[in-house]
């Protein structure tokens, strides 16, 4: 019997939220649905659709397509990474699909990268059904840790200061069911201190300009409540609402800039290693339309 799913009808995936993007929907035909399923923590579905090859649904939400996923992963990856002088051992909460640590490996100064995920299946749908981004999910440098990321942060704080990271990547779902409690202050201060003195830390901010500006200024505050740099940046993705999501980086050491980026890669190597990233597009993706701004700098 063919698979079924109340988000699919008439061959058409449906996302919409009265609560995250009220007024608008998105939608995706789709071709097979290939899994869908209520794991421990949430709602998986996995389809392939006509025109984006197979995507990862949570919660009725859209976490990546086979076609424009490279963009979210290499800007929410390469924005800290290049910022920090020397990143070493680098921090993933969430991000079971191995997306972001595909990019992560792409650093040959990282010696160490932790990837922390509460939902084992999504790790193993992700292999089976998007195995471009699980490849990364079996490098020698990789640690997989099943485990709540709160928890997880609570025991890197009482590590010695050689122990912690210098960069974590927050590569969660929306603010809803076990990804909630990733937007809270508390949250950030286990962020910071699970990172040491030159720590840098980037998380998807579940909005973006042109939804609930207000929630993102929300969120830019907390930050800067904890950390000593806080800056917003973005990048664009037809299949995120609006066409855009908002990024927020932050940083423990006040000199560090994280705007722009404290090591490059030549144009031939950028060519080589990246489809969305580079240089030029780190500094800009930090430069906001004047209204939004003023907002999110309460002016």
């Amino acid at each position: 019997m063919p698979l079924t799913h109340p988000l699919i009808k008439d061959g058409w995936f449906r996302e919409e939220s009265d609560e995250f993007f009220p007024g608008q929907a998105m939608r995706l035909r789709v071709a097979e649905i290939l899994h869908a399923e209520k794991s421990k923590f949430q709602d998986v579905l996995v389809f392939r659709s006509t025109d984006f090859g197979n995507v990862l649904v949570l919660d009725g939400i859209i976490q990546v397509t086979e076609r424009d996923e490279f963009a979210y992963q290499e800007m929410i990856t390469h924005v800290p990474l290049f910022a920090h002088p020397n990143p070493k051992k680098v921090l993933v909460i969430g991000g079971g699909d191995g997306g972001v640590l595909r990019e992560v490996l792409k650093h040959d100064c990282v010696e160490r990268a932790t990837l922390v995920e509460i939902d084992e299946s999504v790790i193993n749908l992700s292999k089976k059904y998007l195995p471009n981004m699980a490849k990364s999910l079996s490098h020698e440098k990789v640690q997989v840790v099943l485990a709540d990321g709160f928890e997880y942060l609570k025991n890197t704080a009482a590590r010695d200061e050689v122990d912690k990271y210098d960069v974590i990547i927050t590569d969660s779902s929306d603010p809803d069911g076990p990804a909630e409690a990733f937007f809270q202050k508390q949250y950030f201060e286990l962020l910071y201190n699970a990172l040491n003195a030159n720590g840098m830390v980037i998380s998807m901010a579940s909005e973006n300009i042109w939804l609930n500006i207000d929630k993102l200024r929300s969120l830019k505050n907390i930050c800067s409540q904890v950390f000593a740099v806080t800056e917003c940046c973005y990048c664009t993705i037809p299949t995120y609402t609006s066409g855009q999501i908002a990024l927020m980086c932050c940083s423990k050491n006040p000199d560090l800039k994280v705007s722009a980026p404290h090591r490059a890669e030549s144009r031939d190597r950028e060519a080589q290693l990246f489809r969305y990233y580079n240089s030029a597009i780190h500094s800009a993706s930090f430069v906001l339309p004047r209204w939004a701004a003023d907002k999110l700098n309460g002016v």
